[in-house]
């Protein structure tokens, strides 16, 4: 079985300097899969694997639809599996493109690697000099320059923070203590080192627990360190829609990653999602409550949120509650708490009534 490490992150030349690291490391046994992306908007990408050597194999894939994920779905997969059948090499290092998902190229090796293929590691190199403003910014991925479909709407801050949250390790450009904070703050179990030496090798990866970990709705309790400080909040009556919408600007000022389940007074079937990625929000239907389900489709719920139902029932509502974890440097946790409690639906007001800004973004996504 050929072990592959998946290597990502937005600043192409360090990603680049920590592959060529790897390969060094992996000497005459290793091979390194790259991707030259820059013809992406004309509709082609050249993926070239390479040895301490030199190239073994070079392809120019052509698409009609220009996107890094297909460029390399279903092609890599096979690239690796032959890869694996010469018997020659132990370790594939994969450098995938700023816009790329890790996430889904490991599902997908681990789906149709016909056993050949396990992932060992998923890395992400990280540019300490600008990482905290990408993370608490709200400039989209297409204004950076870096090579994405043309429909790819996504902020820097949420592509960043994705590649922290799916890697098992991250190496930084330099070693600091706020940044360093900041990267375990958004994923707790994360590995951070400032040089990739004896990552390659060590099983790291554990896709149940990383698909537990990244399960959408979930939230992250962690620790402070330095000024990066994480608020982890709940509440069992729902929030005011238009007190909630209205506050949405100030909730996520200074902020670089919130996460959570969120339960709206007039969104009283559906289950919501909050993702903030810097000052860039997402408001989702994850789909209906437990308490509105036979037990026989619990199942279908992700973990995290069984497990805190379990825990948490209300008789009267059930699994209905928000709970949201926001993480931010230099972040006024009391101030922000004292915001949110001021956003929930009080005992003496009644929802009929009211208004839901949130309807017109919500329509279409019904919970099932």
């Amino acid at each position: 079985m050929l072990p592959v490490t998946l290597l990502t992150g937005i600043d192409e030349r360090f990603r680049g300097a920590v592959a060529g690291n790897l390969l060094a490391a992996a000497g005459s046994r290793g091979v390194l899969v790259e991707y030259d992306v820059s013809g992406l908007a004309d509709g082609s990408v050249v993926r070239i694997a390479r040895t301490a050597g030199g190239v073994i194999d070079r392809e120019v894939i052509r698409m009609s639809h220009p996107c890094v994920s297909c460029a390399m779905r279903g092609s890599l997969v096979a690239l690796l599996v032959s890869i694996a059948a010469v018997e020659r090499y132990d370790a594939a290092i994969v450098s995938v493109p700023g816009a790329g998902d890790t996430q889904a190229i490991a599902e997908e090796i681990a789906r149709d690697g016909d056993g050949e293929l396990r992932v060992d590691a998923v890395l992400t190199t990280v540019d300490t000099g600008s990482v905290i403003d990408d993370l608490t910014g709200d400039q989209l991925i297409q204004d950076r320059g870096i090579p994405t479909a043309a429909e790819d709407g996504r902020a820097i801050a949420e592509v960043v923070a994705r590649q922290l949250e799916y890697a098992n390790a991250a190496v930084l450009s330099s070693d600091d203590e706020t940044v360093r904070a900041l990267t375990q703050a958004i994923n707790p179990q994360l590995l951070v080192r400032t040089t990739p030496a004896g990552l390659l090798g060590v099983r790291l990866h554990d896709p149940d627990a990383a698909e537990t970990w990244t399960e959408p709705g979930s939230i992250c309790a962690t620790t402070e360190s330095g000024p990066v400080r994480t608020l982890v909040w709940q509440a069992d009556r729902p929030f005011h829609p238009e007190r909630l919408y209205d506050a949405l600007e100030d909730l996520v000022a200074g902020t670089a990653r919130g996460r959570g389940t969120l339960w709206i007074a007039t969104q009283h079937r559906n289950r919501l999602s909050w993702d903030s990625f810097g000052t860039n929000i997402s408001i989702g239907v994850l789909g209906p409550w437990l308490a509105d389900l036979p037990a026989d489709r619990w199942a279908g719920v992700g973990q995290q949120h069984q497990a805190r139902s379990a825990l948490e029932w209300h008789p009267d509502h059930g699994d209905r509650a928000s709970y949201l974890s926001i993480t931010g440097v230099g972040l006024d946790v009391r101030e922000l708490r004292e915001r949110l409690d001021g956003c929930v639906l009080r005992a003496d007001e009644a929802v009929h009534p009211l208004t839901d800004p949130f309807a017109p973004y919500l329509e279409g996504s019904t919970a099932a």
